[in-house]
């Protein structure tokens, strides 16, 4: 392969990464937060769009790209900084454009193969699970600890406990006064 070719790439494995991503939280908010079932058709035009959006982005980078190269035809003094292109910076310029349009030429490819697109949903809720799955052995570690195996247990024992007083003792109490009140009201009524 190329530099070009090789930079094509690179430029896809960035886009698959962020499009993974982007369709990994549709379906966590989808199947957590709105308590859907998951099916991975449902989540095909969440895969269009991401790349869509990629391929979007790329074009438009390549065409902020060949407007600095023209700017920077036949500038020939000091660079002021990283970004203030020169002719030198010409040749390499005009490869980055056409870098971005073969990543999003290949991007566009890509929205023309369902089978593509359903690989990229299911990469994206395993990735959903990944995380779900890492929160909730977090939580249980965490929350499942015994005291004999906390080395500051004795030390926060105290803090512990007046948390416990002030805070969920009062909220708990809270919530049962509002529960009374409801279950009144409701025989009342």
């Amino acid at each position: 392969m190329g530099r070009n070719a090789d930079a094509i790439e690179e430029g896809l494995a960035i886009a698959h990464a962020a499009a993974r991503l982007a369709v990994k939280n549709r379906i966590l908010v989808s199947t957590i937060s709105l308590d859907e079932a998951f099916d991975a058709t449902h989540f095909l035009p969440a895969a269009r769009e991401a790349i869509t959006s990629l391929a979007d982005e790329s074009e438009q980078a390549a065409q902020e790209i060949s407007r600095l190269r023209k700017a920077a035809w036949g500038r020939h003094t000091q660079s002021r900084g990283t970004h203030d292109y020169r002719d030198r910076d010409v040749r390499n310029l005009r490869r980055r454009a056409k870098q971005y349009v073969g990543v999003a030429k290949a991007l566009r490819a890509e929205l023309e193969d369902e089978a593509n697109l359903l690989a990229l949903v299911e990469q994206s809720r395993e990735a959903a699970w990944g995380d779900i799955a890492s929160t909730l052995d977090n939580r249980l570690r965490v929350e499942a600890m015994r005291p004999d195996e906390d080395p500051n247990y004795a030390s926060m024992r105290e803090a512990r406990m007046q948390a416990l007083r002030l805070v969920d003792l009062q909220k708990l109490a809270v919530e049962t006064k509002e529960r009374r009140s409801e279950a009144e009201s409701a025989d009342t009524a």
